[in-house]
């Protein structure tokens, strides 16, 4: 592990709402069950923002099929109570001494009881909370009064002009962070299924661009640095830099996370990641109306076949309608975080058929702003 004199050799971390972080880097949210407290603690831990997922966060918790929503509600605090104390505990060591990180949550608009989630993680003390899965049109509504910042999280120009111009209009303030989700991401993503079929890197650099520029524009009228982080596909340290000097203040890393000893993910979730060829990865429709990016396996091959699966409503998403859906999003993704991997939905990032081992954290931290 390097010590805190190689920090001269990239670029400098950032400033989310007055908060320092180490490194310019953010471990990006995976749910259901990928990215807890364990994770996220770790990153924090070495300077960076860790994020907690809180899609049916509390999965494993007693309780949870009969009454999912408040198990959820109990368990987002014990998982950022259980984060902070891996992170102080890390920094307490060296080479770690003086790193500043941060601990956050993602919770997707589509949540059903969205507004509940996000006051059950202020009140927990939630330092950021980064919201996709639709614009957070009422989020500073949702935090006032509280400490937490607050982050949308975008993929176009279009729609960082809708929220920024929203939040600007009726709260009279600007996100203390956004994030640009590119195509290139894992999990449901914010594009067109014909969109993700002629994927043009170079078009997006221009997108990417005119979002900084427009965010730049928000932050000068308010006269405060907003800082933009880009996540999707950066899975190395050439990306790492390639973004940066475009202007990004930070990354968001997720999926090369997954196959670290830190995750919170099965060891057969790792393993599938290890074991996929890129032919493997493929865009698949979600049940909730939404392409996706996953590991092609025997589940989908079955969903995409024509075969429904018996479930009932663990209630999830907003908009779901359980009598149409031939599957429920939740039981794919809890099988897949209980390991079950044959039943399961495994989302992925494009790059997920790259990892070739088990890493730990500060491993995957070195490959991408040391080298």
């Amino acid at each position: 592990m390097n010590d805190m004199t190689d920090f001269a050799n990239i670029k400098k971390g950032f400033t989310i709402g007055g908060h320092s972080i180490t490194l310019p880097l953010i471990q990006g949210g995976m749910g259901v069950g990928i990215s807890l407290s364990g994770l996220a603690g770790a990153v924090a831990g070495s300077g960076g923002v860790g994020v907690i997922s809180t899609a049916q966060i509390g999965f494993d918790q007693e309780g949870w099929d009969a009454s999912p929503v408040e198990t959820n509600l109990k368990a987002i605090a014990a998982h950022l109570k259980r984060a902070r104390a891996i992170m102080e505990e890390k920094q307490r060591r060296a080479p770690f001494f003086g790193r500043k990180g941060m601990i956050a949550v993602n919770i997707m608009v589509a949540t059903r009881f969205y507004e509940r989630y996000v006051r059950a993680a202020a009140e927990a003390g939630a330092e950021l909370i980064i919201s996709g899965a639709g614009l957070p049109a009422r989020l500073p509504e949702f935090v006032r009064g509280t400490k937490a910042c607050i982050a949308p999280i975008i993929s176009s120009v279009k729609a960082a002009r809708v929220i920024l111009r929203l939040w600007d209009k009726k709260y009279k303030r600007v996100p203390d962070l956004v994030v640009v989700e590119g195509p290139l991401a894992g999990g449901h993503l914010g594009f067109s299924e014909e969109e993700l079929a002629h994927i043009d890197m170079d078009d997006y650099d221009r997108e990417l661009t005119a979002i900084l520029e427009t965010v730049q524009e928000y932050g000068d009228k308010y006269s405060v640095k907003i800082p933009v982080a880009v996540a999707g596909g950066i899975d190395s340290a050439k990306k790492v830099k390639h973004y940066l000097t475009l202007g990004a203040d930070a990354v968001q890393v997720a999926t090369r996370f997954v196959t670290t000893q830190e995750c919170d993910a099965p060891e057969a979730y790792k393993m599938a990641y290890i074991r996929a060829f890129k032919e493997d990865i493929r865009i698949v429709k979600s049940p909730v109306g939404m392409p996706g990016r996953a590991i092609y396996n025997d589940f989908i091959a079955r969903v995409e076949k024509g075969e429904r699966f018996a479930h009932r409503c663990h209630s999830c998403i907003e908009q779901c309608q359980p009598d149409k859906i031939p599957y429920c999003i939740t039981d794919a993704l809890v099988n897949a975080a209980r390991g079950n991997i044959h039943d399961a939905l495994l989302f992925c990032g494009a790059g997920a058929w790259k990892a070739e081992r088990i890493q730990t954290v500060d491993e995957v931290i070195d490959e991408l702003f040391f080298n």
